[in-house]
């Protein structure tokens, strides 16, 4: 992704010690800081029902799940994202005291009307620049519906689709649940 360099620019490290301070978070793409939009309460709960499940099926593997607010750092753009869910098991980034991430082997987003064509275009896109990323995962929020895409090779991502009623895989941690448990306590608002 290319960004104008007609507004303010920021050196990546700038941007890392203003992000610090910041009441707000902001996305880093190619020394532009872009704010972030707030999420819904569906998308609070659907990122709040996977950290759980995700938290769970982690504990004792030497995996983490990060949620929210654990910046993915793509150096080869020089492009810092926020996912909703990243999970790395690259020493390299537990044992890291930074505030980002650099190898995550899954990337989870949920979706909202905001962020769709940006999440399922440019970003997907570049986080396909990261060769330790193997897994991209699209939770929609206005329905039972997840959109899985699985690295088979550097050019080809063989997607899945989730409806009611599946059980929803995660190949690269060895993750399954129902999809209704990614739901759960929604239905008031589906």
């Amino acid at each position: 992704m290319t960004v104008s360099k007609s507004h303010a620019y920021f050196t990546a490290e700038e941007y890392l010690q203003l992000e610090h301070i910041s009441p707000i978070k902001h996305e880093y793409l190619q020394g532009q800081m872009v704010a972030m939009a707030e999420a819904s309460k569906a998308h609070v709960i659907i990122t709040g029902n996977l950290s759980a499940l995700l938290v769970n099926h982690l504990r004792g593997t030497d995996c983490i799940a990060y949620v929210t607010d654990m910046k993915v750092k793509l150096p080869a753009l020089e492009v810092f994202y926020y996912p909703d869910l990243a999970v790395t098991y690259d020493d390299r980034d537990l044992r890291s005291d930074e505030d980002f991430v650099v190898h995550p082997k899954l990337i989870i987003e949920v979706l909202s009307d905001s962020t769709e064509a940006f999440d399922r275009g440019d970003k997907f896109a570049d986080y396909k620049s990261n060769p330790a990323f193997v897994e991209y995962v699209l939770i929609h929020q206005k329905q039972v519906l997840v959109e899985r895409f699985q690295r088979k090779s550097d050019t080809l991502w063989i997607p899945y689709n989730y409806q009611e009623g599946s059980t929803v895989e995660f190949a690269s941690i060895g993750f399954a649940c129902e999809i209704e448990a990614l739901y759960d306590n929604l239905s008031q608002l589906l």
